[in-house]
């Protein structure tokens, strides 16, 4: 299902009459490009629901005990992949939480198949110039190092967008404010969750 933007502006306080409070039955895990908003959205999505919030990135490092540019040129993207699928697996393990995950880890599908099965994935989609302005300048990311932002995003839609589209629940969350995201995540969850009998 795919929640529109809404064109009204943005207010912290806007009336939400059709949504109540709900609780979650399993882990929500958010999907999307790099630059989309998964830790921001997902640290507040973790404080509504009073959950505890997880970046898989930083749990892959700890992991590790190296940071991840370190990890991609000692090691390579592939062993890269393995490792985030076995840290994934293991928080699925654990309680029930908000998990942001790393821009490519639906393209592996053992990680696909066991989100799918043990999360609500929800893909968080914004218009690529939006993402370039987002992450322009920031060589942490190793697969923006020395390209330009714009061609390496280009390429990921390619690849990487068949996956994202399996998702539960796609949420275009535009330019709009963290505090509109997060009424459009929360009420695209909501709908989901009522319309599959899980709430």
């Amino acid at each position: 299902m795919t929640a529109s933007p809404d064109p009204a502006p943005d207010s912290a306080s806007r009336p939400l009459p059709t949504r109540p409070v709900f609780a979650l039955p399993k882990t929500v895990a958010l999907v999307g490009l790099m630059g989309v908003g998964k830790t921001t959205i997902g640290r507040r999505l973790a404080e509504h629901f009073h959950l505890p919030f997880t970046d898989a990135d930083e749990e892959i490092e700890r992991a590790a005990g190296q940071s991840i540019p370190d990890i991609f040129a000692q090691h390579g993207e592939a062993y890269f992949r393995d490792g985030e699928q076995r840290v994934i697996a293991r928080l699925l393990d654990g309680p029930t939480q908000i998990l942001a995950t790393g821009g490519g880890a639906m393209t592996h599908e053992k990680t696909r198949l066991n989100l799918k099965d043990r999360a609500v994935t929800i893909w968080l989609r914004t218009d690529l110039r939006v993402l370039a302005r987002r992450v322009a300048n920031r060589p942490h990311r190793p697969l923006l190092k020395d390209r330009d932002p714009m061609d390496v995003l280009k390429e990921h839609v390619a690849k990487r967008y068949p996956f994202y589209e399996q998702a539960d629940i796609v949420v275009d969350t535009g330019d709009h404010s963290h505090n509109r995201a997060l009424d459009q995540v929360l009420d695209a969850l909501y709908a989901y969750l009522q319309r599959t009998s899980q709430l």
